[in-house]
Parts: structure tokens; C-alpha cells; sequence
């Protein structure tokens, strides 16, 4: 199994993110974010991966993670995202969206945008403007779209100090996360199952799409695209279960893969190996879905510690019509011819694994046993 470094922090962490590498380099991860929960002083940090670590007294492996510099985030960190290299875009539990840029010389965070009141409860039984905690981030340059607890989503432009654009009630429950689909079009999830898909060229402030899983209203927590095929999306939830989307074709995903015993957090395709797929849950478990079609008869098993046990999933739809040279491996995968292998990355079940991020070789996750994991051996 990869190496993994744990590093124990005294703070919960609840996202982590790493630094982007600029496009084009050849340079590996070394610096990623974290952002604090449930602690009295949350914070936002900086961190540089340093050396491999030493053995613990446990037997693990003990990580050099180095702080480079933080900064006080007022509320709990409901999300955190990179906007570019020097600057990280937090969204609180109070509601405020913060831009904190990265001083490199000194080693420093500022603010140097705040949008206190992006997120807010108005109408009958709540005070006037009270608080809602802003839930998901996502920024493409020069934009950052924010959703919440409230319903709403707000377009920001990372220079203007009002919103571009405010879809009040986009949604009567909770927006739990978003992404972006193509550079106009959004994709949310909310706390009633559903997927949506907006599209700002529209003036309306109606869904251009609406998916959903029939029947069950189970809560989305998490949602992903694929980096190269943009219609393919990766959903989880409360139920643990891992769901797979093709937007373009019919309402329903197209596969349902038994996963966490716990509600899923996060789950990110690696975005340039989108074979490979990680998701983390409240079970204290992250797992490494492996779909790539190059490893011959790969037998359907889930490996922790040398255990081996069997992994059900189910296809909802058939796609013997599709090209199969043109589909992704996630929506090619017949359950009965193709396996998809997933290893669990943890040495030992711990609380809650709530925040996970990969680029290129490099894993990092946050959890509440107040504790970040580190490896830069994810393929080895």
C-alpha cells in the first residue's frame, strides 16, 4: 500500500486543497490548504509537505508537514478553493465568502476580498437577514460561484465588490456543493437528491436540467465532473453511495455503486488520471475507486490491510449502444464483465475523513481526529 503520513494538528480540519502547479510545469504538489471546524479559533493554513517523515510509535508513518503561514477565519471553513496560485476563496458557516491572498515574501494570508452577507435566511420565522452558512465554492477565472443553506447562488467576480449575479431562489433546500459544467453552466446538489443544471446565459432563475435518483430523497453532499468529459459526474451522499451521471442522457444516474457505510463527503475524479476516482466519509474511510481498463480481468474485490471482500454495484442503464471507444471507463463499466478495484488508503478507521484533495502523485485529506494525511506515492 502507498506510504501515508499522518500529521496531528490539534484542530478539526474540514477541507484541504492543494496549490495548483502552473500549467505546463513539470513541478509536483508541495503546498496545499487547510481549512478548521468546530474548534474555537477556526483558521485557514498554509502548509508545505516537506521531507518524508519518520516512523511513529503506532507504526506510521509520521509526516513533516510545515506551516507556512495561517491566518483566523471567522466561522466554520464550509469549503475552500484555490483561485489561482496566490490566492484561496473560503466560505464560512456565517455566510461571508473571504478571498485571502498568499504573500509569499513574508510568509503572510490577507483578506483582499469579503463578501460578508453572500449568504442569508430572509422571510417569515427568521430574523432580518440572519446568517446562512455559505456551503460550496467554485471558481473559474475571473469568476467564483458561491451556494448555501439559503438557496441561492451567487456569480462574483473576483475584482467586483457586489454580486454579477444572484439567483435568489434557486433552490427551497439546502445547495450542498456545485461545480462548473462549461465555462456558463453550473451543476448543484441539494439536500433533496437532486442535480441541477443552470446556465447564466439564461435571465430566468429557473434550472435549464433537473436529475434525480427516483423515489429516494436521499441528501447529495458532494459532486465532481470529469476533467476531460465534461457530461460525466460523480454524486455522493448520505447514504455512502457513490453515483455516477451522464447529463446528457435521460434523469437518473447510470450506475449506483455501493460505497461508505456513512454519509460521503467529498469525491474527486484525479484530474489527469480520471480512471482513478477518491472519495472520503463519515465511516473515518477513504477509498481509491480504480476503473482504468488496462489491468486484464480485474477481479470486483476491495483491499484493506490484505482482506479481501466483495463490492457490489448495479447499472441502471445499458450502454451496449454507445460507442464504447467513446464513453469513459465509468460509464462503460457492466458490473458483470468489467471491476472496478478500490483500496481502502487508511492505515486504521478514524473519525470522520472529511476533505480530500489529489493532484498528480500527491493525496491530502482532512479529518477530525485532528489529523491531515499525506502521500506523494498514490500510483507507486
Amino acid at each position: 500500500m502507498e506510504e501515508i503520513y499522518a500529521k496531528f494538528v490539534s484542530q478539526k480540519i474540514s477541507k484541504t486543497r492543494w496549490r495548483p502547479v502552473p500549467s505546463g510545469s513539470l513541478q509536483t504538489a508541495e503546498t496545499f490548504a487547510t481549512g478548521s471546524w468546530d474548534n474555537e479559533e477556526n483558521r485557514v493554513l498554509l502548509w508545505s509537505i516537506g521531507d518524508v517523515g519518520n516512523l511513529d510509535s503506532d507504526g506510521g508513518f509520521e509526516g513533516d508537514h510545515q506551516v507556512l503561514c495561517g491566518t483566523r477565519h471567522y466561522g466554520d471553513v464550509m469549503d475552500l478553493q484555490f483561485f489561482d496560485q496566490e490566492r484561496i476563496v473560503a466560505a464560512s458557516s456565517t455566510g461571508c465568502v473571504t478571498v485571502f491572498l498568499h504573500h509569499p515574501n513574508n510568509q503572510t494570508l490577507s483578506v483582499s476580498q469579503q463578501w460578508t452577507a453572500a449568504h442569508y435566511h430572509t422571510g417569515p420565522g427568521s430574523p432580518s437577514c440572519s446568517s446562512a452558512p455559505c456551503t460550496g465554492v467554485v471558481c473559474n477565472s475571473p469568476e467564483i460561484v458561491t451556494v448555501g443553506e439559503d438557496g441561492r447562488i451567487n456569480l462574483f467576480r473576483v475584482d467586483h465588490k457586489e454580486a454579477v449575479r444572484t439567483i435568489d431562489n434557486a433552490d427551497s433546500s439546502t445547495l450542498h456543493a456545485v461545480t462548473f459544467l462549461r465555462t456558463p453552466e453550473i451543476l448543484t446538489v441539494n439536500s433533496i437528491g437532486q442535480l441541477k443544471i443552470w446556465d447564466f446565459r439564461q435571465q430566468g432563475n429557473e434550472p435549464s436540467q433537473i436529475l434525480s435518483l427516483t423515489g429516494d430523497r436521499v441528501p447529495l453532499h458532494c459532486v465532481d465532473r470529469h476533467p476531460n468529459q465534461q457530461h460525466v459526474v460523480a454524486t455522493g451522499g448520505q447514504d455512502g453511495m457513490l453515483s455516477i451521471w451522464d447529463v446528457r442522457q435521460g434523469t437518473m444516474p447510470v450506475s449506483l455503486l455501493k460505497a461508505h457505510e456513512a454519509e460521503m463527503w467529498e469525491v474527486h475524479f484525479h484530474p489527469s488520471n480520471p480512471d482513478h476516482l477518491f472519495t472520503c466519509s463519515e465511516d473515518g474511510s477513504l477509498w481509491h475507486w480504480d476503473a482504468s481498463t488496462d489491468v486484464p480481468e480485474k477481479s470486483s474485490l476491495f483491499h484493506q490491510g490484505g482482506r479481501n471482500s466483495t463490492f457490489l454495484s448495479h447499472s441502471i442503464s445499458n450502454q451496449a449502444n454507445v460507442h464504447q471507444s467513446l464513453i469513459s471507463s465509468w460509464l462503460s463499466t457492466d458490473p458483470a464483465r468489467d471491476r472496478i478495484e478500490i483500496t481502502s488508503l487508511l492505515p486504521n478507521r478514524t473519525l470522520s475523513v472529511n476533505s480530500l484533495d489529489v493532484l498528480g502523485p500527491c493525496l491530502v485529506c482532512g479529518t477530525d481526529s485532528e489529523a491531515i494525511y499525506v502521500t506523494r506515492q498514490l500510483f507507486s
